[in-house]
């Protein structure tokens, strides 16, 4: 036992100690009995045994060997239960309707998140456990991120509950959060736009001067940058972070309708040539579905 607590260590695994918590967690959420869900680390099995009580298909991931051997006995003579071995990094996503719920490992976090959001077919619904800083920055909460504002034109993403530390064992030492992942019915940037949504976030972001007015100067005039101030209500001197993402939609909107295709073929130039873009299939805004 002692081993396998230094490997959970390692593996930056801290699991839920109450069933009771869970099964609050999945009442709330939009799980039911025709769904097929998936777990990512699904640990000592304490939520995969309320998971197995209401969802339709149960599919319960594990890297660490010995708690699969663990979850391979204690599951065995549940039906819909599927216990694989495995790291969800590596993991083949179905082609069909699914959903998510895990207490994932903080230290991979990022990795996770970006392969759900970026996955051909992305869940229809996840509820992740994670660090409450990480479900910040993916929510856009208290301030808009650029990961977040790349996020949100095909999800909605919401901190639902904040989780104590006491929760787990072992206890972390950092506060945890429940963060909701939902895909929309349809994109809010076009697909069309998508590249250059992606192209303005990055640049914008990137830029030294938090002046975000001033970063994007060469592609707004001083002049449509204040209507677009007034018409938007964020200050003339706001920062990106300061933008909520319907003001970026509203950027994009003003992009494509008042500045001229030059100057929007310099914001592409521009953003090439200071690197400030990541290669196209690492957003969200790209997505196709």
């Amino acid at each position: 036992m002692a081993k396998i607590q230094r490997k959970q260590i390692a593996l930056g695994q801290n699991f839920l100690k109450s069933a009771t918590l869970v099964r609050r967690f999945l009442r709330e959420s939009s799980i039911g009995v025709s769904d097929a869900v998936l777990e990512i680390g699904a640990g000592r099995g304490v939520i995969t045994a309320e998971l197995a009580r209401l969802a339709r298909k149960v599919v319960a991931l594990e890297k660490d060997p010995a708690l699969v051997g663990l979850l391979r006995m204690r599951f065995s003579g549940v039906p819909n239960v599927e216990i694989l071995e495995g790291d969800f990094l590596q993991y083949r996503i179905s082609d069909g309707e699914y959903k998510i719920f895990a207490n994932i490992p903080f230290n991979r976090t990022a990795d996770i998140v970006r392969k759900i959001l970026c996955a051909s077919t992305p869940p229809s619904d996840a509820y992740l456990i994670l660090q409450k800083e990480a479900a910040e920055k993916f929510s856009g909460s208290p301030a808009e991120t650029r990961f977040s504002i790349l996020a949100k034109p095909r999800f909605k993403i919401q901190i639902v509950r904040e989780l104590r530390r006491t929760d787990f064992e072992p206890m972390p030492g950092v506060d945890s959060a429940l963060l909701r992942i939902q895909k929309r019915s349809s994109a809010l940037v076009l697909p069309e736009d998508a590249a250059l949504f992606q192209k303005l976030v990055c640049y914008g972001f990137a830029g030294w001067k938090r002046n975000l007015g001033k970063t994007l100067q060469h592609i707004f005039s001083y002049r449509q940058w204040k209507r677009l101030s007034k018409e938007l209500h964020f200050p003339l001197s706001a920062t990106p972070s300061e933008l909520t993402f319907e003001q970026w939609l509203g950027l994009l909107d003003c992009l494509k309708r008042r500045v001229p295709p030059y100057k929007q073929m310099r914001l592409q130039i521009e953003s090439l040539s200071s690197q400030r873009v990541p290669p196209n299939n690492h957003w969200i805004a790209l997505g196709k579905k």
